[in-house]
């Protein structure tokens, strides 16, 4: 929510002026028929009048709903501040919906000695006057698409640990020493690459699932993938020690393959190193 907060404040004086202009055009008595004004504007998510005595004169009116428990409540404490500007019209900083959870602002039009209320939905507004590019339907379907994804690699990850353990458990169980430190690393490989497909799946559901925001942060991705990556690297290591001490145990012909393993290891580690010295000298410049 944070960039279409951030879209509405670097367009605020035409998205104000826009929005001035939209209340003047509203017919007389708009308040006494809002249903065609909430169906025609999509970005409005809800209004209500109060009268001048602070205390609310009308339902709360959306598009799915009216609701009539709050009429005559005493709304002084959101008119204390109120700054009217020469329109009578007063537009609050931006916030997130208590109803909806989405980035908001509220509109107050003082008409006839009464106030109406307007709750705005930023999302809807700043993509009617393209100022940002959202489709609702597109961003349902990709959410769907990566809690699926996500919750399919969460599954393989929980059971990549539960062999670990199961092949760890099975070794402490068991009289077999011959290929003991076979089992132990196999058992630290599969727990490790388990954690880190876990924490990549984490991460794709937390931000894109959950947090998901119009404008990707590219320091987020780069977190995601260099966490991604610095599991697979521990692994790769483990792995490549592993082989170096089966080769030196049994088979010292081969120990040129390891070598090689432990180079390209090592070429993935410095390749690791460049890649986040080169995200941080850009984030730098940014700032």
């Amino acid at each position: 929510m944070k960039a279409v907060i951030n879209a509405y404040r670097a367009q605020k004086i035409n998205v104000d002026s826009f929005l001035k202009t939209f209340i003047k055009s509203l017919p007389k008595d708009y308040i006494k028929d809002p249903s065609q004004i909430l169906k025609k504007n999509r970005f409005i998510q809800l209004m209500y009048g109060v009268d001048s005595e602070f205390k609310q004169s009308t339902p709360v009116i959306s598009k799915k709903e009216s609701d009539s428990s709050q009429l005559g409540n005493n709304k002084s404490h959101y008119f204390i501040k109120l700054e009217l500007d020469n329109d009578d019209i007063y537009i609050s900083n931006p916030y997130i919906h208590h109803k909806t959870g989405k980035a908001s602002i509220s509109i107050v039009h003082y008409k006839n000695s009464s106030y109406c209320v307007f709750d705005i939905n930023l999302i809807y507004l700043l993509e009617d006057l393209k100022l940002i590019e959202y489709n609702s339907t597109h961003d349902k379907i990709k959410r769907v698409i990566y809690f699926f994804g996500s919750t399919m690699l969460a599954l393989v990850a929980i059971a990549l640990i539960v062999y670990g353990g199961y092949v760890f458990f099975a070794l402490l169980f068991s009289l077999n020493t011959a290929n003991f430190l076979h089992d132990i690393f196999k058992s630290i490989i599969s727990m490790t690459l388990g954690l880190a497909i876990y924490d990549l799946a984490k991460q794709i559901f937390e931000h894109e699932v959950i947090y998901q925001s119009f404008h990707q942060s590219e320091d987020k991705q780069y977190k995601v993938l260099g966490k991604f990556l610095i599991s697979i690297i521990i692994a790769l290591s483990i792995e490549t020690l592993m082989v170096v001490f089966k080769i030196a145990l049994d088979d010292t012909d081969k120990m040129l393959s390891a070598f090689y393993l432990l180079i390209g290891t090592t070429i993935m580690l410095i390749g690791l190193g460049y890649f986040y010295k080169t995200i941080q000298e850009s984030t730098q410049q940014e700032e």
